[in-house]
């Protein structure tokens, strides 16, 4: 089916209670791997490219691979861009066919971020295109994004409130302790979920999207480790809370370091198992079923989007 915006899963999933995956692609393998989880899971899915993404891989090329995932399945698929970092970037996408992108303004003050957003919202909604913003700083380095613990900053409810009755931005993200990469805790985890609870007071029919949400699943950084890699000390968001979270009203659930986690992992282990070989399917199918898996598992037992498309 064709590409789809993210408005009517959305309402699906605050009605209902589930999120929807939002998992970043970069190359044919990662694609293939999420989209073959979700149809298997009857799940819809969001598969979103960063700007660097973008440059990685080029425009024609990521978005040619991803019609042809539609072309292969009957499960909803949104094509949405993750942190625009400016008006130009989303226009470029909005033009070039995603049905979705994400303006980051929190870089900026509340009243720049309220008026590129809102820059943006219009150009958009005239082209049938949803906006995702965002409101507060995750710490973390993630591509273009790299925010201090320092200038990390909760989301403000009130100030949330605000903001989307000033913008009509279509969904919002929030921060509530999650950061993006591979070291999200130095301790142990903690969410605030009484600020989750207080925006979706606030916003009960707004669309909440939690960035930053990767598990860092320890047997993937187990094996990175064990086949050559250098991640000791790797700690991301566990299951539970972004079930909870799931449940509580976020409808958006972002995941990239783990998809990156287990493609690493599997083709390091392909290396060192089997120096001699060289031909890129053998390790590239591999990491691809591996990123499939990773998909099913949040998907069916953290998400609760199975059966949901």
């Amino acid at each position: 089916m064709p590409l789809v915006t993210s408005k009517e899963m959305f309402e699906k999933s605050m009605k209902e209670h589930f999120a929807i995956g939002a998992f970043n692609v970069n190359n044919m393998e990662i694609i293939q791997g999420i989209v073959s989880a979700a149809s298997e899971e009857n799940s819809p899915v969001i598969l979103q490219a960063s700007s660097s993404a973008i440059k990685y891989a080029g425009f024609n090329y990521l978005t040619k691979m991803v019609e042809a995932a539609t072309e292969e399945t009957s499960i909803p698929i949104v094509l949405h861009l993750d942190h625009g970092p400016d008006f130009e970037t989303c226009k470029a996408c909005i033009d070039a066919g995603f049905t979705s992108v994400m303006i980051d303004g929190s870089k900026y003050d509340f009243e720049e971020n309220v008026a590129l957003t809102k820059k943006v919202v219009d150009y958009a909604h005239e082209r049938g295109v949803v906006v995702e913003a965002e409101l507060g700083k995750l710490a973390g380095i993630e591509d273009d994004v790299n925010v201090s613990s320092d200038d990390a900053m909760f989301t403000d409810p009130d100030q949330a409130y605000e903001f989307v009755q000033r913008t009509g931005c279509d969904s919002l993200a929030i921060a509530i302790g999650t950061s993006h990469g591979a070291y999200k805790f130095k301790g142990d985890a903690n969410l605030r979920f009484d600020i989750l609870q207080k925006v979706k007071e606030k916003l009960p029919n707004t669309p909440i999207v939690l960035h930053g949400a990767s598990t860092v699943i320890p047997e993937l950084v187990d094996m990175c480790n064990k086949y050559g890699g250098e991640i000791p000390g790797a700690k991301g968001v566990p299951d539970e809370m972004l079930k909870k979270a799931s449940e509580l009203g976020v409808s958006k659930i972002n995941v990239d370091t783990d998809l990156r986690l287990a493609m690493t992992a599997n083709i390091r282990k392909v290396f060192a198992e089997k120096p001699s070989e060289f031909d890129p399917r053998k390790y590239c199918g591999v990491a691809r079923d591996a990123i499939k898996e990773v998909v099913k598992h949040k998907i069916h037992d953290v998400f609760g989007s199975t059966n949901k498309a």
